[in-house]
């Protein structure tokens, strides 16, 4: 009877183990399983955050490819100047702030400086202050002398102290800035800013993103100045033909116009005398004769002068001494040729065009003006590359600064002409006069893109 009864005691107390074991089983169970759905919860959120992320990266990443790819061709098709200069820093905005929830919050600033004689002035900015937009940069010192001393972009962790741009009000709230120079080559535009308060702001991501819109934008801006030329200089060459007619009728007026009026005023007398003094009736036929002769030749000179033959078949020097003779057979007017013929031999036919006309032009305005005996006529090589061309009469002069300050009010354009020919073959144009001493133009004329570079640029930056 013991036994049985220690047997069911053990049988009671193995359930109860058994009953606890299972209970814990089932809580340990409870347990991690409550552990196990809340990782898999946030493992399944971590993964919907990453996959959203990832979303907005390729969102962000698209829209700024997207606008890199619509302000590049804005800046490749347009030839407006202010145009080119207002997308490049719109590009550079786009690009760097692609989400348009903060692109409107960012301080960034920005500004775009071109080189206007020399000096360095506000093209476009964005955040600028008014009196900023005013300000004139030389751009020899600080950030912009070094980026157009080696021609790289440079960033700056303290632009705002720069010695230069820190006169700049926006600058002052940046640490950080980008500096890219817009240069091709020789050529030299510019230079395009941008500032920003958090010195981290230009990541290399960020920097290479502003260094490929610097070169989208200077090749912008060569487009936009080439079709500018392109317009001046077809502004130009109409105002030089209207010149040229003008130039004729005013010649044909004082010059052939005259003497064949003169003409006919005499052959009227001269056939009223001849039935009362037909000697002197001779001896006026004979004037006739021979102011019809120099009205003639008069003539032929203007016909030469507005197209010489001779220089297209035989050159520079030859024309040039044809029309010293022309000069001294139809106007007494000595003229003293001494030009360089392998210099002149060098030059394009339409350079020694120009050189030409330029001469011609000179040479007409002291016959005219200076009442010179003499004039000489000089080519020949100046310097490394380059071409000097002088014209000197010996005759009255003239003070040069009291005629620049009242040329807006006078109806001659014999320098005007004088310095749009100079630009023509790239040159530069000198003209000294002293009253009583005569006067000497000179032209220093590069024949090389080198030397083109030295002549307007003589102090490389």
């Amino acid at each position: 009877m013991l036994v049985i009864t220690y047997a069911w005691f053990l049988a009671q107390v193995n359930l109860l183990l058994a009953m606890e074991w299972n209970g814990i089983y089932a809580v340990v169970g409870l347990l991690f399983g409550f552990i196990g759905k809340q990782l898999m919860t946030r493992l399944r959120a971590a993964r919907q955050k990453w996959l959203d992320d990832e979303d907005k990266k390729r969102h962000i990443q698209g829209e700024r490819l997207r606008a890199i790819y619509e302000l590049t061709s804005a800046l490749t098709t347009t030839l407006s100047y202010k145009r080119v200069l207002d997308s490049a820093l719109d590009l550079g905005y786009s690009a760097l702030n692609p989400d348009p929830d903060t692109a409107a919050s960012d301080p960034l600033v920005s500004v775009m400086l071109l080189f206007r004689g020399g000096q360095l002035i506000v093209g476009s900015v964005r955040r600028f202050t008014n009196a900023d937009s005013r300000l004139i940069f030389q751009g020899n010192e600080g950030i912009l002398k070094k980026i157009f001393d080696e021609g790289e972009p440079t960033f700056s962790k303290d632009i705002c102290y720069d010695p230069e741009l820190g006169r700049v009000i926006a600058f002052r709230n940046c640490t950080s800035g980008y500096c890219l120079p817009l240069r091709s080559g020789f050529n030299v535009y510019g230079a395009m800013i941008f500032a920003h308060p958090d010195p981290n702001y230009f990541s290399p991501d960020r920097q290479d993103l502003l260094d490929v819109i610097g070169r989208q934008a200077v090749v912008a801006i060569q487009n936009a100045r080439l079709y500018q030329d392109l317009v001046e200089e077809k502004e130009r060459m109409i105002e030089v033909h209207e010149e040229a007619r003008k130039k004729l009728a005013r010649d044909l007026h004082d010059g052939p116009t005259q003497s064949v009026a003169a003409i006919a005023m005499r052959i009227n007398i001269a056939r009223r005398m001849m039935g009362k003094d037909t000697k002197a009736a001779v001896e006026e036929l004979t004037k006739i004769e021979e102011l019809a002769l120099r009205t003639t030749k008069e003539i032929r000179h203007m016909l030469f002068t507005l197209r010489p033959l001779i220089l297209e078949s035989q050159r520079l020097s030859a024309a040039l001494k044809s029309m010293a003779d022309k000069m001294r057979e139809t106007y007494n007017q000595n003229v003293i040729v001494n030009v360089d013929d392998a210099l002149a031999g060098q030059m394009e036919m339409g350079k020694q065009g120009v050189i030409f006309y330029i001469i011609e032009e000179a040479i007409n305005n002291a016959h005219k003006h200076a009442s010179a005996p003499n004039i000489w006529v000089r080519l020949r090589p100046f310097q490394q590359g380059m071409a000097l061309l002088e014209i000197e009469d010996d005759g009255v002069g003239f003070d040069t600064e009291a005629v620049n300050r009242a040329y807006d009010k006078s109806s001659s354009l014999g320098m005007v002409n004088l310095r749009e020919r100079t630009e023509l073959v790239n040159g530069v144009l000198n003209l000294q006069s002293t009253p009583g001493k005569g006067t000497n133009v000179s032209v220093c004329i590069p024949l090389t893109d080198e030397a083109a570079d030295r002549l307007h640029h003589p102090k490389s930056r």
